[in-house]
Formats: C-alpha cells, structure tokens, sequence
C-alpha cells in the first residue's frame, strides 16, 4: 500500500490495499488523521469499506500527513493513491501489519457458543457466491434439543464482561441521560476497544460518521457529557417490532424438530426498521456495501452456475442419542457445546475421501481439483452473509472440527476476521436446519462446485424392517441436501457422494470417537 515518491526520499504515498482476493476497489469511510497531523507507525490512518468487510488501515510508517488524495465517500480502485505522508525516515519501505477486518454496516454481531478469541476471518467464499439461507453464526454450532432455560444456561461469556451483539460492556452507572443508539452499529475495532475503555454500550452512542458509524470524536463526546452532567445526543428510534409482543406473550410449546442453534443466542433480528417522516408513503433504504456485494455475488453464481438439487433422507437418532450422552460431559472438558455441524461437516469430509472429484473448483481449462479439504461454514449476519472456512478439515475430530467452527464463528462475532480465514474454500456446509427448515435449495459458493445442506431434525414416524417383519417407530429425522454445479458433475456422481454422506450419519453410534 506504500510507494516512494522520486525525487524526495522522505515522502511516500499510500495507495488503496487490495482487502480480499475478489476485492478491486474501496471506498474511502473516514480519515482518521487529517493534513498536518503526526501519524506513528501503526497507527489507524484510514477507514475503508468494501462490499465484503470494513478495515480500519494502519500507517506503515511515522511521520506528518502531508495530502489526502480520496475524500471520504469516495470509491478508488486497488492500488490508486489515496495519501501523501512525509515520513521521518526510511520506514516507508517496510510492510504494514495485517489489517483487521470488520463486518459490514448494519451487521449485528453473530452469536456463537466459546470464549471470544480474536482469530481471522473468510468473506464470502472465494467466488463471493455464499449459501443461500444460511445458518446465523450461531447457527454454524448447528441444530439442538435443549429446551430454553438450558440454552440460556449455556449462554457465553465474552471476554471482559462483553455482552455479546455489539461487543460492548454494560454502561456504567451514571445519571446522564443516554443516547439510544444502534446497537449493532458500525464501527471499527479501534473504537470498540474505547467503548470498552470507559463501560459503554453502542445503544448509548449516536454514530455521526458515514452511514451511521460510531467514531472516535462521537465516543469523546459521551465521554465528556458523563463527566460534566450534560445530555447526549439523541439517536433516531427504530419503528417497533409488532411482532415481539407477540413473541414474548407466546407460550412455550413442545416440538418434534430441533432448529435451534446450539447457541443460547437469538437469529439475527434483521436491519433496523426504516422511520418515515410524517406524511410519508416510503422510504428508500439504500444498499449497504456487504449487500451490494451479495446481490453481485448471487447474480454471478446463479447466472453461470447451471444449478441442480438432491436430498436424501438420514436416520441421525443414534446420532442424537451420542450427542446426548457426551455433551453434558463434554461442555464441562471443553468449556463450549457439542452441536450437530460438527458431525455433518465430519461426514462430508469422509465421503469427500471416497469422492475427490467433488473437492474440487470450476475452471474453463477443466476441474481444478484440490488436495486440502477446506471446509466453508455459511453464516448469515443482519444484512449479509459470510463463509469462513475450517482448513484442513480432514485433519481434525468431531471435537476438533466443533472448536474451529465455533471459534470462526466467533472471530466473526468478535471483528476480528482475516483474509485467510476466507480463502482455500473447497465445499461449503449449510445448517439451514437452525430456523426450523427442512428442505432449501442453496447457492453454489462458486467456484466451488457443491454446497450441503443440513436441514432441521425432526421425530417422525418411519416404518423399519426386522426379522419379524415392518414396524412403524419414532426416529429423529434429517434431510442432507446438496446443490451442484451441472458443469462439473452429474447427478449420479453428486447422488453417490451424498448417500455416502448419509451412510456416515447413520453408522454413529456409542462408540463413534469424539476426540
């Protein structure tokens, strides 16, 4: 991102960073710094969006900002100056650090079970297809059967008392009015580490920045009302959910399915309800960029992907029943939930050993087949989508494989995706059984060639043969769906692969090794 400028050994220029391998351009969210202003090496300079994450761009260098060349709001290619820095020595010419990438606008934090660690993070998926419905990020920790006061009694605790969507602690006792915010405002992770240093919540906070973002200057500002007693500024409010009522009136019933996540977190609640003004009709609601970027890549995948479907149905009740048995177990020796993903994504894994040909990317000069088995988890977020992928997935446990699933969940949660956790894709796991569904049609993640589909288990009826003849039995059921790109394979290849997927399903038993 850094050029010497001929002439003058002491001025370099900053260009636009390329934040992701389909990324080509950025759009400039705020200047950190302004012309004049010393700026040390490492230090926030720039805000930038794109259509997959925002990043908060260090200074590779120290020294004075001499020039901004792209305003904010404005959208430059990869490589286009946006700066010019006089550096007080050579350090120009050294790398900057890796940039920490931050979710889209609008985008509520996902829930996932685990400790919150600050790991790395995939867009969406190295074609930037995505699923289509898509497991939340909690939804990644897969179908359960806890009812809910034992989910609630699973609910994580975040690092430094963090409570969970925006990443925030509760706000400190003060007799200040407070703001009513967004609580899943944008920001970046510079200001959510301010947040946390003086106790405040995003909720409290009225983001003045581009689209609503929560800036530095708009921090301060609370900061200094709390300590002279004055008033902050007001936020616009939400027009309220009909719904919830309903919802928190509503009594709890009992169910043969299991969609929810193993999570003890909510789906995520959407994007915020527009408020007219008085008089109006309607509202233009304008895209953000992660949703621009998921329009482009839904277009570009169901437009040159010829995509077919198939379902199996898998008798998972032994599945069902090892989970039971282990996970009290298992949450007390690995401080997080056993979910069902896990076991989904480890016999995808071992068909893919009898089926190599499905790990496999689309090319025109043929099938580009892959060594590694990567694994894409789909998450959705409020406004948007994400694929991180598990590398190496063949190499780990079902425990293994259920700690890195719940812990790229967390890394979107928590902000602090990287770049390579979204690259090397080689199939993508869907648990669109989290909200109940039991039959979807996915988008392939081109140029992946296949996407699996685990839907919602659910009790039912099912007649099965034994040496006395049929009997009808109540078995918890599962559909595995798989969605495939007609180009590469066929359905008697994607039918084999699956059924395989089903036989590992089923053949899980009391012995079947966690660790």
């Amino acid at each position: 991102m850094v050029g010497r400028l001929g002439g003058d050994a002491n001025v370099a220029k900053v260009t636009m960073p390329q934040l992701g391998e389909s990324v080509a351009e950025g759009t400039i969210g705020k200047w950190l710094k302004q012309p004049g202003d010393t700026v040390a090496k490492y230090e926030p300079l720039v805000e930038v969006i794109t259509d997959k994450v925002n990043a908060e761009v260090p200074s590779p260098f120290a020294g004075v900002l001499r020039e901004i060349l792209a305003e904010e709001g404005a959208t430059v290619p990869n490589n286009a100056e946006i700066a010019i820095i006089e550096t007080a020595d050579e350090a120009g010419a050294e790398a900057p650090p890796a940039v920490a990438l931050e979710k889209d606008p609008s985008v509520a934090e996902p829930e996932s079970e685990g400790a919150r660690v600050e790991l790395r993070s995939q867009q969406l998926g190295e074609g930037a297809a995505g699923a289509g419905p898509v497991a939340p990020a909690q939804g990644p920790a897969g179908s359960d059967e806890r009812g809910p006061a034992e989910m609630a009694a699973a609910a994580p605790s975040t690092a430094g008392g963090t409570n969970g969507r925006s990443g925030s602690v509760p706000a400190a006792a003060t007799t200040v009015p407070t703001a009513t915010g967004n609580p899943d405002a944008r920001m970046t992770p510079a200001v959510r580490r301010l947040l946390r240093e003086h106790g405040l919540s995003a909720v409290q906070i009225a983001g003045t920045g581009h689209g609503g973002r929560i800036t530095r200057e708009d921090v301060t500002a609370v900061v200094e009302a709390q300590g002279t007693g004055s008033p902050l500024p007001a936020a616009p409010q939400p027009a309220p959910d009909p719904s919830a009522r309903a919802q928190t009136l509503a009594p709890a019933t009992a169910t043969t399915t299991t969609p929810a996540a193993s999570t003890a977190s909510a789906a995520p609640s959407g994007p915020a309800a527009p408020v007219f003004a008085d008089g109006a009709t309607e509202q233009l609601v304008p895209w953000t960029q992660m949703r621009r970027g998921v329009a482009a890549a839904m277009i570009r995948s169901t437009t040159t992907v010829p995509h077919a479907y198939t379902t199996v149905e898998a008798d998972v009740t032994s599945l069902v029943a090892l989970r039971e048995s282990v996970k009290r177990s298992y949450q007390e020796r690995e401080g997080i939930g056993l979910s069902f993903v896990p076991f989904v994504v480890k016999a995808t894994v071992e068909a893919l050993r009898a089926h190599p040909l499905m790990n496999a990317h689309w090319t025109e000069g043929g099938l580009l087949v892959k060594r590694p088995i990567n694994v894409g988890i789909a998450i959705a977020l409020d406004d948007g989508l994400i694929v991180p992928v598990v590398q190496d997935a063949d190499q780990l446990s079902i425990s293994g494989l259920n700690r890195a699933i719940q812990e790229i969940a967390a890394r979107a949660r928590s902000n602090h995706l990287q770049l390579a956790d979204l690259q090397g894709g080689t199939i993508t796991v869907n648990n669109t059984g989290w909200f109940g569904s039991v039959s979807s049609q996915s988008i392939v993640n081109t140029p992946q060639i296949s996407i699996i589909n685990m839907e919602a288990i659910v009790k039912r009826p099912v007649v099965r043969e034994t040496p006395d003849g049929d009997v009808i039995a109540i078995r918890s059921m599962m559909n595995i769906g798989a969605a495939f790109d007609h180009r590469a394979t066929d359905g008697a290849q994607i039918g084999r692969f699956v059924a395989d997927i089903r036989a590992w399903l089923e053949s899980v038993g009391p012995d079947t090794p966690v660790y």
